[in-house]
């Protein structure tokens, strides 16, 4: 911990000497102006939470998180690296040459007070160092630095706010984080185009369908409603002409309105969905249960299992169903005990990321789907605790557990995109009970900027440990009084069903299916 100026006089004479006058002078009426408008305690209270938040950096963490599940894992690295560059500048460099003395408490309303007041020098701002080189760097690489700008000038003026700093504090703190990252861009260049993964899959010739006869098409307009997607439906109905096309009412199934197509005099010669992964894995297991190939339309917020295909547009779908083009899939079974098998196709999981995708969904009706993923993942990372597992017969404490339908990335945490369509195995990462703050950084980034957080010793090691197995059993110990989450392909289920485990646990095994789906591909991405 840096000393406090406010006990060492010596920081607050060298703060006196490095500043003019009239900065300090400027600093004082800000921050008298700050603290002295009457504003309501709910915006207090808001933006107390929101300083607390991106203590430690656990608020840009969680940004970035959601930017893996988004598919921009560059960019959320770049934004990582300048935040922890930042931060060991502000921290360890800054505030030892300038210090300075923070403003006095006494004159900060008290409905603004922090739960634990600063101690550290005071210039430059380390929370605005640490945003503005965050917000920075993800923009370098992705338009989504518009979503996060917000919420970094939300952070740099709640510690002004808050009474935590001055203002030349925050402004220095943001010029830090601005220029460390744009050094970032001049040494590694931005990639704007991320590199696919590679193909995979025994292609099959399909039933081709050149204007889409005997092809029903449920369109999920829920899934990609915060992405950026333009309406399929004038495509479809311009491509396929004569295919079924149904869009979900609010309030309606997938799996209804499909099971009751599949009972109809007629029924269809391929499913096909417009949606993200869960939608996917939705249909893959009713054309399954049906011996129909699928057709993949990616529209949704996460589209892992279309990427690794190879469709990556509605067209690139449209065209394999007009020629005939496929490919055949591994996919997983998931199974409770004594229950019936469910389809995954990319990813399950227990422990962090299931709740996060609860909070998510209590929260995206009145937020949207992306500042609820925010909101939801702070809230997730910050106050969950471990959880007892026992996996293929050994018992662990553990953040989260991974299942990946084929192999993964190996320098990841959470194996959300495999790599291949067919190589007949699970990946299983185990990231067992350690610091949370090194659990937060592994599973954004990987091992890899794990590691660094480690070793410029901001947390301790949190062990990963991976299982590349064709199985995997788990029994799942009850948390807190009720049984902890399991999500596949971002769809959750809270609590064991009826006749499980004892006590809120539950046992479920998965299995790889080898080629165990069909769907149409177009035969320039294999």
């Amino acid at each position: 911990m840096l000393l406090s100026s406010a006990r060492h006089p010596f920081l607050a004479w060298r703060r006196r000497q490095a500043f003019p006058r009239w900065v300090r002078e400027a600093d004082a009426a800000v921050g008298r102006r700050i603290n002295s408008r009457d504003v309501h305690p709910v915006v207090d209270r808001g933006f107390v939470g929101l300083s607390h938040a991106a203590d430690r950096g656990i608020l840009w963490f969680s940004c970035a998180a959601v930017l893996v599940l988004l598919g921009r894992r560059r960019a959320a690295l770049r934004g990582v690296l300048s935040l922890i560059t930042a931060s060991i500048l502000a921290n360890l460099v800054g505030k030892q040459v300038f210090g300075g003395d923070r403003p006095l408490l006494k004159d900060v309303p008290l409905g603004r007070h922090l739960p634990a007041q600063p101690t550290s020098g005071s210039f430059p701002s380390g929370h605005s160092a640490s945003a503005a080189a965050f917000a920075t760097g993800v923009a370098l690489e992705s338009r989504a630095g518009c979503a996060i700008a917000p919420a970094a000038m939300g952070v740099a003026y709640s510690r002004l706010h808050t009474g935590a700093h001055w203002l030349s504090d925050v402004i220095g703190g943001i010029a830090l984080g601005m220029t460390v990252a744009a050094v970032g861009k001049m040494l590694v260049p931005a990639q704007p185009t991320p590199l696919k993964p590679a193909r995979s899959g025994q292609a099959v010739p399909l039933a081709a369908l050149p204007e889409g006869a005997g092809a029903l098409i449920v369109v999920n307009p829920s899934s990609g409603a915060d992405v950026y997607h333009r309406d399929p439906l004038p495509t479809l109905a311009e491509r396929l002409p004569k295919a079924v096309i149904r869009q979900l009412e609010d309030g309606e199934s997938l799996e209804t309105v499909i099971r009751h197509a599949l009972r109809a005099d007629t029924p269809p010669r391929a499913i096909g969905v417009y949606g993200g992964d869960g939608s996917v894995a939705t249909a893959a297991h009713l054309a399954r249960e049906a011996g129909l190939p699928l057709i993949v339309l990616p529209g949704g917020t996460f589209n892992h299992f279309a990427r690794t295909a190879g469709v990556e547009s509605v067209d690139d779908a449209i065209d394999a169903v007009q020629a005939g083009e496929g490919v055949r899939a591994d996919v997983a079974e998931l199974r409770f005990s004594g229950g019936d098998p469910v389809t995954v196709v990319n990813t399950a999981s227990v422990g962090l990321y299931p709740d996060f995708v609860a909070e998510r969904e209590r929260h995206q009706a009145r937020l949207g789907k992306w500042a609820a993923a925010v909101f939801a993942a702070v809230r997730v990372l910050r106050d969950e605790t471990p959880i007892d597992v026992t996996v293929n017969g050994r018992h662990a404490r553990v953040w989260t557990v991974f299942v990946g339908v084929n192999r993964n990335d190996p320098g990841v945490v959470a194996p959300l995109q495999r790599r291949r369509l067919d190589d007949g195995v699970l990946d299983v990462r185990i990231l067992h009970a350690g610091s949370r703050v090194r659990a937060v950084g592994a599973l954004s980034f990987g091992r890899r900027t794990s590691a660094v957080l480690r070793a410029i010793h901001l947390a301790p090691a949190s062990a990963v440990e991976r299982i590349v197995a064709p199985s995997v059993h788990v029994a799942v110990r009850p948390h807190g009084g009720q049984a902890p989450g399991l999500a596949h392909d971002g769809e959750v289920s809270i609590g064991a069903p009826p006749g499980e485990a004892p006590r809120g646990g539950y046992l479920t095994d998965i299995r790889i299916v080898p080629q165990g789906l069909e769907l149409y591909r177009p035969a320039r991405a294999s």
